[in-house]
């Protein structure tokens, strides 16, 4: 098991680089990797050496770096640092993959912040679908579910400026801003655009909200089901789950509660280990999550390491479009040993493994370098996986999922009374 105080997997939804409108980060399922050496960009790299090593001659990209500093007509746009992590961007989109993309250390920074759960922005988690900037989930009570964006929105302009041919780290920067500033995002929907004017703030995202909730055409004494909604899998997501898991504990031994729902709608994904972590509790040691496989290095399979603590307990979970990555990996163990019924609809789809590096200078680079594999064999990249009992939530435009129109919530509770 490779230790993983050094080696995190970051897992980010099939279009997902999540951006909480105002970072990167959905659906990767991100390995937070020990430092690479740190490297100096100061001064000109030296040209025949790259080139002994590689068999590649330089002397174009000086020859139009020196050219465009001596033609460009407008010198107050040349910043040689820009130009410097423009080139490596541009090496790197060149891979043509959306989760392997260079930060500079601004973006690393942000990077960071939101998988710890501290961004600012619209709080909505964004990804690639078929080329487009697509709406993953917004947040809940964040500036975009208030405005009313929904999961499957595309972003086609920010600013009244077109999002062709953007990728997210582009994306990211446009949307993402100070406290209290106006974005205006011209989205579609079903075939129809219409328009947004959004007010960034500080997005607080925390991993885990618990509640109780009872049938809601329960007639005398019902028991609640515990329904613990888990939001993504960041830094805080394992403690986090501990102190709910301690409390749901303790009212099912005391058998206050009738069974567990575990809630990974809109779930974006995050950590690779939250995931294994997060399985261990309902799943019996040895057992394996997943299975990574790479043509770069060694197969490593991810067991269950420690004893859980609600192995016994009803459990169904609910998924939708929105479930990417880590905990489509949760879901799909849990899936594969029968230890709990998928309700809602078919999840994101993605199934690759990421590697978030620290390159020196604070710049970043995140790359895949795996797929990962459920535990009966399953690669679900851009497929998604199928829920046991398939269900919709209908919610008319302009309105917010309730409790009361929550028909898949409602249906995972049936299944744990039966």
């Amino acid at each position: 098991m490779k230790n993983f105080n050094l080696t995190y997997k970051l897992l980010v939804a099939s279009l997902v680089i999540v951006i909480f409108g105002c970072g990167y980060k959905l659906g990767e399922l991100q390995t937070k990797t020990s430092l690479l050496p740190q490297s100096s960009i100061q001064g000109s790299p030296n040209p025949t050496t790259i080139q002994d090593k590689k068999n590649i001659d330089f002397a174009l990209f000086w020859t139009a770096w020196d050219t465009i500093q001596k033609k460009f007509v407008d010198k107050k746009k040349i910043d040689p640092q820009k130009m410097y992590y423009g080139a490596i961007k541009g090496m790197v989109a060149s891979l043509e993959d959306p989760y392997t993309f260079f930060l500079t250390p601004d973006e690393n920074k942000q990077s960071k912040d939101d998988l710890g759960g501290r961004c600012k922005g619209i709080g909505a988690q964004l990804g690639l679908k078929e080329g487009r900037i697509t709406v993953v989930a917004p947040l809940k009570a964040s500036p975009a579910e208030n405005a009313g964006i929904k999961s499957g929105d595309y972003i086609n302009k920010v600013d009244d400026v077109s999002t062709s041919g953007w990728n997210l780290t582009q994306t990211v920067s446009k949307i993402r801003g100070v406290r209290g500033t106006q974005v205006a995002l011209t989205l579609e929907r079903n075939g129809k655009e219409f328009e947004l004017e959004i007010i960034r703030d500080v997005i607080k995202v925390s991993s885990i909200d618990l509640s109780y909730e009872h049938k809601k055409d329960c007639t005398g004494e019902c028991k609640p089901v515990a329904h613990l909604k888990l939001n993504q899998f960041g830094e805080q997501t394992n403690d986090e789950w501990d102190t709910a898991v301690d409390e749901i504990v303790v009212k099912w031994q005391n058998t206050e509660i009738s069974g567990m729902v575990l809630d990974m709608r809109d779930n974006p994904g995050g950590y690779l280990d939250g995931s294994v972590y997060l399985a261990a509790e309902f799943l019996p040691m040895g057992k394996l999550v997943v299975k990574q496989e790479s043509t770069a290095e060694e197969s490593h399979n991810y067991v269950i390491e420690r004893k859980g603590k609600l192995l016994n307990i009803p459990l169904v979970v609910l998924i939708n479009k929105g479930s990417a990555s880590a905990a489509e990996i949760l879901a799909g163990a849990l899936r594969d040993y029968k230890r709990a019924q998928l309700v809602g609809e078919k999840s994101f789809g993605k199934g690759s493994v990421q590697e978030a590096l620290d390159l020196g200078k604070g710049a970043g680079l995140h790359v895949t370098v795996a797929k990962w594999i459920l535990p009966k064999g399953d690669w679900i990249n851009s497929k998604g996986i199928e829920p046991d009992v398939k269900i919709e939530n209908k919610i008319t435009d302009g309105n917010t999922l309730t409790r009361e129109t929550d028909v898949q919530l409602d249906k995972a509770i049936e299944l744990i009374l039966k």
